[in-house]
C-alpha cells in the first residue's frame, strides 16, 4: 500500500480517539479505590460515568455543527486540548462533588473529537466501513494498556496519579495532530450555527423510519458497551472473585478483541451487509455476556470476553449504516444529531448496572446484557425476515 496523506489523517485520527478514550477507561479498573476514598456507592460512582459519558453524548451534535463551522482540526484539537486538562481536574480532586464536575469536563472534551473525525475521514475515503473501523479501533487500543497501567501506577503510587495517563497521552497527540495535519476547510463557514439548531429540520430527520430504527439499534448497544467499559473490571473482581490483576487483564484483552474485530466488522460490512454484519455481533454478545454470568472458571471467563470483545464491534457496522442513510451534506450535523440521541440515552447502563449490582449483586446486572442483546437480535431479525426495509 502506497503511504497517502489519508492514512496520516487516519492514522493520527484513530490515535486522537485513543487518548480522549484513556482518559476515560483508566477510571474504570479504579471504581473500587474510588468509591472508598470518596466514601460513596457503586450508584454514586455509576451516576458520576453516567454523567461523563451523557456529556459525551451531548456534545456529538454541536462537535458537527462546530466542524461545519470551523473546520474538523480545530475542533479535534481543542478536543485533545480538554481532555488533557480535564485529566488534571480528575487527579487533584479534593471532593466527590469537584470529581463529578471533573467527569463532566472530561465527557465535553472527549465528546468534541468523534463526530468530526468520522465526517473527515468520510470525505478521505470511499470504503467507509473499513475506515471508520479502525478509526473506532483507538477506543480498544487503549483498552489494551490503559486498564492494566492504572491498575499498576494505582498500586505503586495510588488512584489520583493513575489519573494522570489520560493527560500524559492527550497532550503528546495535541502536538502531533497540529503539527502534522493540515487546517481544514469548513463547509458552512458563513452559516449561522443557531440556523443548524432548527428543530422542524431535527425532527424530520430523526422521524424518519430507517433512522429511528437504526437508532433503537444503537441504544441498546451502547447501553451494554457502556456498562461494559464501567464495570466490567469491578463484576470480574468483586462479582466473580478475581484478583484487580486478573480482571485488568481480561479487561484489556476484551479491548484487544475488540480493537482487532472493528476494522474486520467494517470490511465485513462493506461486502455482506450493514445488518448480517450487526447480526453476528449480537449473536456473539448473547454468548459472551451469558458466559460472563454463568461461568465459574477462568476458562470460561476468558471465552466470554472473547466474545464480548467481537459484540461491542457493533459500532462498525451501524454507524456505517447511519452513514448510508445521510446525505453528504447531512453527515456531518445529522451524524452527529443521531450520535448524542443514542448515546445520551445509552449513558444510563452505568448507572442501571450500577444501581442493580447493588441492590441484587453483579450477576443480576449482567444478566440484563443478555437480555439486552437479545432484543437487538430480535430487532434485526425481524426487520429481514418480515423485510420491513428500516
Amino acid at each position: 500500500m502506497n503511504w497517502r496523506y489519508r492514512h496520516t489523517a487516519l492514522l493520527l485520527c484513530t490515535f486522537a480517539f485513543m487518548a480522549t478514550m484513556v482518559a476515560r477507561l483508566v477510571i474504570s479498573p479504579l471504581v473500587p479505590a474510588i468509591t472508598d476514598d470518596f466514601v460513596v456507592s457503586n450508584a454514586a460512582l455509576g451516576t458520576a460515568l453516567s454523567l461523563m459519558w451523557g456529556t459525551y453524548a451531548l456534545t456529538q451534535f454541536p462537535s458537527g455543527i462546530l466542524g461545519d463551522r470551523f473546520g474538523e482540526r480545530r475542533v479535534v484539537l481543542v478536543s485533545l486540548g480538554l481532555t488533557a486538562v480535564s485529566s488534571v481536574l480528575l487527579a487533584v480532586s479534593p471532593s466527590y462533588e469537584f470529581f463529578v464536575l471533573s467527569t463532566v469536563v472530561l465527557g465535553l472534551g472527549a465528546g468534541l473529537h468523534y463526530t468530526v473525525a468520522t465526517t473527515y475521514l468520510t470525505k478521505q475515503f470511499a470504503d467507509t466501513g473499513r475506515a471508520i473501523g479502525v478509526h473506532i479501533a483507538g477506543g480498544p487500543i487503549a483498552g489494551l494498556f490503559a486498564p492494566v497501567a492504572a491498575t499498576m501506577v494505582a498500586v505503586r503510587y495510588d488512584w489520583r496519579v493513575a489519573m494522570l495517563l489520560g493527560f500524559f497521552t492527550a497532550a503528546p497527540l495535541f502536538a502531533l495532530f497540529a503539527w502534522r495535519i493540515r487546517p481544514t476547510k469548513p463547509d458552512r463557514p458563513e452559516q449561522p450555527m443557531r440556523e443548524r439548531v432548527e428543530l422542524g429540520a431535527m425532527f424530520e430527520l430523526l422521524s424518519r423510519p430507517a433512522i429511528t430504527y437504526t437508532m433503537l439499534l444503537s441504544f441498546l448497544c451502547a447501553f451494554t458497551w457502556q456498562a461494559t467499559a464501567s464495570f466490567l473490571p469491578a463484576f470480574l473482581a468483586e462479582g466473580k472473585a478475581l484478583s484487580p490483576a486478573i480482571a485488568s487483564g481480561l479487561f484489556s484483552a476484551y479491548f484487544v478483541i475488540h480493537g482487532l474485530t472493528q476494522p474486520l466488522m467494517g470490511g465485513l460490512s462493506d461486502r455482506i451487509g450493514r445488518d448480517r454484519a450487526a447480526i453476528v455481533t449480537m449473536c456473539a454478545g448473547i454468548v459472551g455476556y451469558g458466559l460472563l454470568v454463568a461461568g465459574g472458571s477462568l476458562l470460561e471467563f476468558g471465552v466470554g470476553v472473547v466474545f464480548v470483545g467481537l459484540a461491542m464491534s457493533w459500532g462498525a457496522p451501524i454507524q456505517s449504516r447511519f452513514m448510508d442513510l445521510l446525505s453528504p451534506t447531512e453527515r456531518g450535523t445529522g451524524f452527529g444529531l443521531v450520535r448524542t440521541m443514542y448515546m445520551t440515552t445509552g449513558a444510563s447502563g452505568s448507572v442501571v448496572i450500577g444501581a442493580l449490582a447493588d441492590l441484587y449483586g453483579w450477576e443480576a446486572s449482567f444478566t440484563l446484557l443478555v437480555g439486552i442483546m437479545t432484543a437487538a437480535l430480535a430487532a434485526l431479525a425481524v426487520n429481514r425476515f418480515f423485510r420491513l426495509g428500516f
